[in-house]
């Protein structure tokens, strides 16, 4: 039986969050089996590409928003009314502003498979008055690093100067992504205060720029930097968009830290790249045990040390013991290539339907 094909409906965006990472990738990993579509309001062209395949997929939530209110409600209505499937994928759900979950209501409502990234976000989208809208036929599906292993490194000018630092003694704390409110970036700022209060030299590194919207998140970081008396101390390198040069400031970092409002959760696709660098990553662990049931690539790398947790709840007090006991210890080697390739076969055949990780009905026991 002849294999799906499918559109991937993509945006412009030169700067790629990880969601927009998920949706090019996985049209990289179907190869010929996919074209990705620009959503571009020209619904002639989109038409034409549908004629072609059997389904189309859209991820959530999309790049620029507010400038694409419509053109997803479109792409949809387009796509049923061509009588081809429709698959969602939403990222997130309660973390959206209310705003957007209002925009991609009447998607969601014409989709004809829901998949989660997380169990967490499946229970949050069953909560919603709209799951009792929207089609029974829900799954999990697992979210692989955004990006690809580069071959040779490069050494920027951040890389430079982080490694001038660890040369002179100087603890390297890192972190990985988006800056914003919900990810709590700024507790990685509380715990290098509280390494330097206990004697350390520590220095902290965010590679990747700040999220901006109504929330003054720049602003507010660097004042918090600036209250704890480590402002020297930090760096933001902005968005880097080749591997080449992330994975040599990645190599400069000791440990790379994070403190979720929610714990971690199966979708944080930042935690994996950055485990991909040989270095500890320092965590807070998942509300729930089951919560990395369908990931078997987190739970690898929780089982194998490279991702060490940490209580959910944990204080900068404990994050700080936790950073220190990574900083000394060694990380197994593992064949990351290898791991991802694994993943996003898990990825394909949950989209092909041969496959399904964790329904969402073993999700929503989650909640229990």
């Amino acid at each position: 039986m002849p294999k799906r094909r499918y559109l991937a409906l993509v945006s412009d965006a030169a700067q790629t969050c990880g969601v927009e990472e998920f949706a090019r990738q996985t049209a990289l990993r179907l190869a010929e089996r996919i074209h990705q579509h620009v959503l571009d309001g020209d619904m002639r062209r989109l038409g034409s590409a549908l004629a072609h395949a059997d389904a189309a997929i859209l991820n959530f939530p999309v790049v620029a928003w507010k400038k694409k209110l419509l053109e997803p409600i479109a792409a949809a209505l387009a796509t049923r009314l061509y009588r081809k499937q429709l698959v969602i994928v939403l990222h997130e759900w309660e973390a959206l502003d209310w705003k957007r979950r209002l925009v991609l209501a009447p998607v969601v409502m014409l989709a004809t498979r829901i998949l989660f990234s997380a169990p967490e976000v499946a229970v949050e989208f069953a909560r919603s008055p709209l799951s009792a809208l929207s089609t029974r036929r829900r799954q999990l599906i697992p979210i692989p690093p955004n990006l690809a292993l580069p071959t040779v490194l490069h050494d920027g000018s951040v890389g430079r100067t982080l490694e001038a630092q660890r040369n002179a003694g100087r603890l390297i704390l890192g972190q990985f992504g988006s800056i914003y409110p919900k990810k709590q970036s700024t507790a990685i700022l509380e715990i290098a205060a509280r390494l330097l209060t206990l004697g350390h030299d520590v220095g902290v590194v965010f590679v990747g720029s700040f999220i901006r919207g109504t929330d003054n998140v720049e602003r507010d970081f660097y004042a918090l930097a600036d209250k704890l008396g480590i402002s020297g101390r930090v760096a933001v390198t902005g968005y880097v968009s080749g591997a080449e040069e992330l994975f040599g400031i990645f190599r400069h970092v000791d440990v790379f830290c994070y403190r979720f409002s929610e714990g971690l959760t199966a979708r944080r696709a930042s935690v994996l790249a950055a485990s991909f660098s040989g270095k500890p990553v320092v965590v807070n662990e998942p509300q729930r045990p089951n919560a990395l049931a369908h990931h078997s690539l987190f739970r690898k790398l929780v089982d194998g040390g490279a991702i060490r947790l940490v209580d959910t709840k944990a204080d900068a007090n404990t994050m700080a013991d936790a950073v220190l006991e990574a900083s000394r210890s060694h990380v197994a080697p593992f064949d990351a290539n290898a791991e991802i390739d694994a993943l996003w076969g898990a990825v394909i055949d949950t989209l092909d339907g041969e496959n399904a990780p964790l329904t969402v009905q073993s999700a929503l026991s989650f909640e229990a």
